[in-house]
């Protein structure tokens, strides 16, 4: 009986599951088959045609998010619905940054509930009149991804809270994940609605939307895709307790360019691909890179800006000026403090008041001279953990009025209603300190916003009586894990839960100097002017194009089913190994060489038993006892371990520890190599090896005849990598003067002689037949990891060097698909026997029709 889960992953992969009833239009170019991308009625031109053509060489980008940049309000008269662009949205402002010539078309739902029936009209419209393609989520849809999925379980496990109690967060919900894959199917449809091909540029927003480059990918292999996360992301420790952790995981990995706010979320996804999924990731020139199938899946770390001309435009309007004036007025001769909050639990609210109510208690002398206003935006989402944040704000609230107020003071002034964004905008130039104490945030674009308030402009200045070109002040407390952190250098960094350090650090900066104030100030204008959401835009549109610039020198292969679904990119030379091309090039050759790795080539890796299998031993005797073969088993094991396993194979040669030791039959003695007779460099290397193992938990040492090999596969990933790194530099320095080379392969670290290595034991091998006489018309090298790629490399130089009097057939074969030196490929273990079968039994009949030949002495 399948599972659910089994069930489920069945289903996502079936046809039903993608069904884009719109086909994709004005497609330039067209997949014909795996890899070869040809033009569309090649040869033919017409005007639509040109026209088309003219479409989509326009720099064209298509921005995703969940809710359009739109204010929708239904006129009760006419019963039309009106819509006007929301100006303070960041997926609006994002477009300074791109070319004026950029054509942008914006895919998300609309802040309104559009009717069945008017929904085909408001599309026409807004695509018409706003660029905009609405997607229509039912209301129960909506609810169960928005509010259940994204709310209940994303939301909150992304800020580092996990549903120990049932009061505190709910338990997975697999219903819920089933609709946020529906959701994401829906945005998907809309999307290959308005993308012209896959030269266009899709860019997704946030975590409402992380399936959407696998659905994107299964439909455009091509596809360029970029994604950013505005939220947090958690430590593998909290990430790995998601039940469907690698499903998103793989779906993110769908896109070419993934960014973050700070490098903590994403060296938090970069160790969630490492511990989770094996993945292997690595700076190259300032830019961090992940290999993915073939793909360098790019990360990107920038932190959102602010709209420098939206503020500055508000602050210049007179009602700005105006409230500013009546702020000045109602609090004269106080120091304002201010925070602007969203409600909800991770905004650290009340931490605040405890550290304000903490300040008061401590310094008397402060009483009636500040003042704490805080600013609380409604709240996106209503559920028992906001509710208990607002009782907790309110209570105490009340409580420091009551203890600290008098009839003409209150100290903390609570604004919880919608106020006008210029009102806003005027408590920020009026006060001298903002805090943001949040205990977890992705990017709070609050600070930036104060400091750019307090900065002002010319118009400003006049309302308020100062001199043009005077100096400008501003005071930042803000807290450690929030977003921008990082780049506020000149703002006091605080722990949010300490309520002692918050108020501290208030303290401080009311008692902080003019010349202070003014520094941390022009410090932070510095950065937050030159980083605005323009050069955000600009940044990441620049990073996605480098990210996509070798998209179509790839061949592709698509792989898996539902959410396991992945795009694998190849050399264009890289292909399957056909077994018919095999056989043929087989039977037509008589001096024939065959190098086999034996861990992951010939005994599949995940086997416990590493002893081969009779069938196996069968098919090499075959190959090896055909007198126009020369079979052997090139690995890093032992002699002894390979001597015993293939005792009844009397003519295979084997190569141990990667070739140090060779037998060409097992009659024959084994040889050793010549270049190294003194092992004394192991006394050094195997005492610092034991300091590692002792203080790594499931790390052990494999002492071979000529090498040593630190394992670190049942290590902790992390700590064992790090080790693992720490050790090869150590080794390298107290082994410079010796003659080996110390490598770092898959989970180890070795150390063996100079001049062993799988690459050199084949040049050798290739080269003794040779001087004998045999030269080889036909060569067939198959492995699976890094150590096998030097036999492919060796080969290929091989085969193209005039070490042969004529070219042999070469087939070097890695397993599995993957970069590689290898020019093909099997697929597996099993791929790898079936196809020795296959070349076996031609041997096996060409001795039967030799011996058949034979003359047959007849009695008489």
């Amino acid at each position: 009986m399948l599972s659910k889960s089994c069930a489920n992953l069945l289903e996502l992969g079936s046809d039903n599951t993608m069904d884009f009833s719109t086909s994709v239009k004005s497609l330039p170019r067209v997949m014909t088959s795996p890899g070869i991308i040809n033009d569309l009625d090649e040869g033919t031109s017409t005007n639509e045609d040109s026209c088309s053509s003219k479409l989509s060489s326009q720099d064209r980008k298509i921005i995703v998010a969940d809710f359009l940049p739109l204010n929708s309000m239904k006129d009760q008269a006419t019963g039309q619905w009106c819509f006007t662009w929301d100006q303070d949205s960041l997926l609006l402002q994002l477009k300074d940054g791109f070319s004026s010539d950029t054509e942008v078309i914006y895919v998300g739902c609309l802040d309104a509930d559009i009717d069945i029936s008017e929904q085909e009209e408001v599309s026409q419209k807004l695509m018409e009149e706003y660029k905009c393609m609405p997607t229509f989520l039912s209301p129960e849809l909506f609810q169960m991804y928005y509010h259940g999925f994204c709310k209940q379980q994303l939301w909150p496990l992304f800020h580092y809270m996990l549903p120990i109690c049932l009061h505190k967060g709910d338990l997975f919900d697999r219903s819920l994940f089933q609709a946020y894959i529906s959701a994401n199917k829906k945005f998907a449809e809309k999307v290959m609605e308005v993308i012209n091909s896959d030269d266009d540029y899709v860019w997704i927003h946030d975590y409402y939307l992380m399936l959407l480059p696998t659905f994107l990918r299964k439909r455009l292999n091509q596809v360029k895709i970029g994604f950013f996360l505005h939220s947090p992301f958690p430590s593998s420790e909290i990430y790995r307790t998601l039940p469907v952790r690698e499903e998103i995981l793989k779906s993110l990995l769908n896109a070419d360019l993934i960014g973050f706010q700070t490098y903590d979320y994403a060296r938090h996804f970069l160790s969630c691909c490492s511990r989770m999924l094996g993945l292997h990731y690595e700076s190259k020139r300032g830019y961090i890179g992940l290999e993915y199938y073939g793909r360098t899946v790019s990360i990107k770390i920038l932190s959102v800006g602010i709209h420098m001309g939206r503020l500055q435009s508000v602050l210049n309007h007179p009602a700005t000026a105006s409230k500013v004036q009546e702020i000045e007025k109602n609090f004269k001769g106080k120091k304002l403090l201010l925070g602007v909050d969203d409600m909800d639990l991770f905004k650290g609210i009340s931490l605040k008041l405890l550290a304000f109510e903490l300040l008061l208690e401590r310094h008397p002398t402060l009483r009636e001279k500040i003042i704490l206003v805080q600013i609380v935006n409604p709240t996106r989402s209503m559920g028992k953990d906001v509710k208990e944040a607002i009782e907790d704000t309110l209570l105490i609230a009340e409580r420091i009025n009551n203890s600290y107020g008098t009839p003409s003071y209150e100290p903390v002034v609570l604004i919880d209603k919608p106020i006008p964004f210029h009102e806003k905008i005027a408590f920020y130039v009026a006060a001298e300190c903002c805090i943001v104490n949040a205990v977890r945030d992705g990017m709070n674009l609050v600070p930036y916003e104060y400091v750019v308030c307090r900065q002002g402009t010319e118009e400003m200045d006049k309302s308020r009586g100062f001199h043009v070109g005077s100096t400008h002040t501003s005071t930042l407390i803000v807290s450690e894990f929030v977003g921008c952190s990082p780049s506020l250098s000149g703002a006091f960094r605080v722990n949010p839960w300490s309520i002692e350090d918050v108020s501290d650090a208030l303290y401080r900066s009311i008692n902080s100097g003019e010349t202070e104030r003014q520094m941390r100030h022009e410090k932070h204008y510095r950065y937050v002017s030159t980083h605005d959401v323009a050069h955000w835009a600009r940044s990441f549109s620049q990073d996605l194009k480098r990210a996509c610039k070798d998209h179509y020198s790839w061949r592709c292969w698509t792989l898996g089913f539902g959410l396991n679904f992945r795009v694998l990119y190849l050399s264009p030379n890289f292909r399957k190994l056909m077994l018919n091309h095999l056989f043929s090039s087989y039977k037509n050759t008589h001096r024939r060489a065959i190098f086999l790795d034996y861990d992951g080539t010939i005994m599949p890796e995940a086997s416990v038993n590493k002893t081969p299998r009779q069938e196996t031993l069968s098919i090499l005797d075959s190959l090896s006892t055909d007198p126009n073969n020369t079979v052997f088993i090139v690995s890093g094991r032992g002699r002894a371990s390979l001597g015993e396993w293939f005792t009844s194979c009397e003519s295979l040669g084997i190569a141990a520890e990667h070739g140090y030791f060779i037998r060409w039959r097992k009659d024959a003695e084994w040889e050793s190599s010549s270049l190294l007779v003194d092992l004394d460099w192991l006394k050094i290397a195997e005492p610092v090896m034991q300091l590692y193992t002792e203080t790594t938990d499931g790390s052990y040492i494999e002492l071979k005849e000529s090498a040593i090999v630190w394992h670190y596969q049942y290590a902790d990933h992390d700590y064992g990598s790090c080790q693992a790194t720490e050790l090869l530099d150590h080794l390298e320095s107290v082994l410079t003067n010796e003659p080996v080379v110390v490598k770092r392969g898959q989970h180890i670290v070795e150390v063996k002689p100079q001049g062993i290595g799988k690459g050199l034991v084949v040049e050798n091998l290739i080269g003794t037949l040779n001087k004998c006489g045999k030269p080889l018309d036909f060569v067939l090298c198959i492995g699976d990891d890094r150590s096998d790629e030097d036999m492919f490399e060796s080969i290929n130089s091989i085969a193209s060097s005039n070490l042969f009097p004529f070219v042999p057939e070469v087939f070097a074969c890695t397993v599995g698909q993957k970069p590689s030196m290898a020019k093909y490929y099997v697929e597996d273990t099993d791929e790898v026997i079936r196809l020795l079968q296959g070349i076996a039994s031609v041997s096996n009949q060409e001795h039967r029709v030799t011996y058949n030949q034979l003359p047959i002495e007849r009695s008489s």
